[in-house]
């Protein structure tokens, strides 16, 4: 799924094209493409990579090498040093110029963060953010931004990932470090877009076991709803009190969570494990299949029901 400027909603946030609707699939938002000259720089950050509820996203901002100098006085920094009202505003910034500033995010859900780690063989969230950042790289060069250095926020080892980086866009010098957010302000930017478009999605979650509720029946079934879904989620961080007080209280002990959660985290498993009903996967007819198989005892010991009513023997006793 993906969006354009022209969805902007009546929020503010033009990356949500309409809050009413809950976040099932992972979508890319991108602002209109810059018509300043070009070569461009473009900064690359996160928000939302640690909390257990709601959407990872990722965001780039970029801007012409000309324009470093206008983009340090606009004031971007690392988004968690902000206050959410400086956030909102500097986000405003981003699309205040836009012949020169531009700017794009790509919303991972949490059930799509859940369907890869869970798989087999699982896409752990490293695959995952390496998989939307080079997404987000090639969208906006197929925009026609010709891109000569890009910037990376990044943990643990950064080499590596940006060997992989450079040989993905052998044209573009990348830098990949920790705290590029702090650093480069093209990085703050981005980190800005990112963290806005996350809390504007956790702030107005909608909740989609709620939304896909039959019209006819949804005044019927509203008292039915667990309405501790509508207390407040805190942050999303396992640490956070508000945020383990909704987890404690939102369980249901035979369906589990709404789909807010990331089902793939270890604090989820763990209380799924603990508090919620034990389920026994069993197919239609899977139990009289495996009965069937089932070696014998005695004389016909390592022989089950199957060899005995074909009458097959081992090569041992022949």
């Amino acid at each position: 799924m993906g969006s354009t400027s022209k969805d902007a909603d009546s929020t503010g946030i033009p990356s949500i094209a309409d809050p009413s609707l809950p976040l099932v699939d992972s979508y890319t938002y991108h602002s209109p493409t810059p018509s300043a000259p070009g070569p461009y720089i473009l900064g690359v950050d996160e928000a939302g990579r640690g909390p257990v509820l709601g959407p990872l996203v990722y965001g780039v901002a970029y801007c012409p090498v000309a324009y470093k100098e206008s983009l340090e006085e606009l004031g971007f920094a690392d988004s968690k040093t902000l206050t959410a009202q400086i956030r909102s505003s500097l986000l405003e910034t981003l699309g205040s110029d836009p012949a020169n500033l531009g700017w794009s995010v790509r919303v991972l859900s949490p059930k799509a963060i859940s369907a890869g780690m869970l798989r087999r063989p699982p896409v752990n969230l490293n695959q995952q953010s390496q998989e939307a950042t080079v997404l987000l790289i090639r969208e906006v060069l197929a925009r026609g931004i010709q891109l000569s250095e890009v910037y990376v926020d990044a943990l643990g080892k950064t080499g590596p990932y940006e060997q992989y980086l450079s040989s993905l866009f052998p044209d573009i010098s990348f830098t990949v470090t920790a705290k590029a957010d702090q650093k480069f302000k093209i990085v703050g930017a981005a980190s800005v877009a990112a963290k806005v478009t996350r809390d504007a999605w956790i702030e107005g979650w909608v909740y989609e076991e709620h939304h896909n509720l039959d019209t006819a029946e949804s005044a019927a079934k509203a008292a039915s709803i667990p309405a501790r879904w509508a207390e407040e989620t805190g942050s999303g961080y396992p640490s956070d009190p508000k945020t383990q007080a909704w987890i404690k209280n939102s369980l249901d002990p035979t369906f589990g969570y709404p789909s807010l959660v990331r089902f793939s985290w270890a604090t989820i498993k763990v209380v799924l494990e603990k508090d919620a009903h034990p389920v026994e996967w069993t197919d239609d007819g899977q139990a009289s299949l495996v009965k069937a198989f089932e070696s014998a005892t005695g004389r016909d010991k390592d022989r089950c029901i199957v060899a005995k009513d074909l009458n097959l023997k081992s090569v041992g006793m022949l």
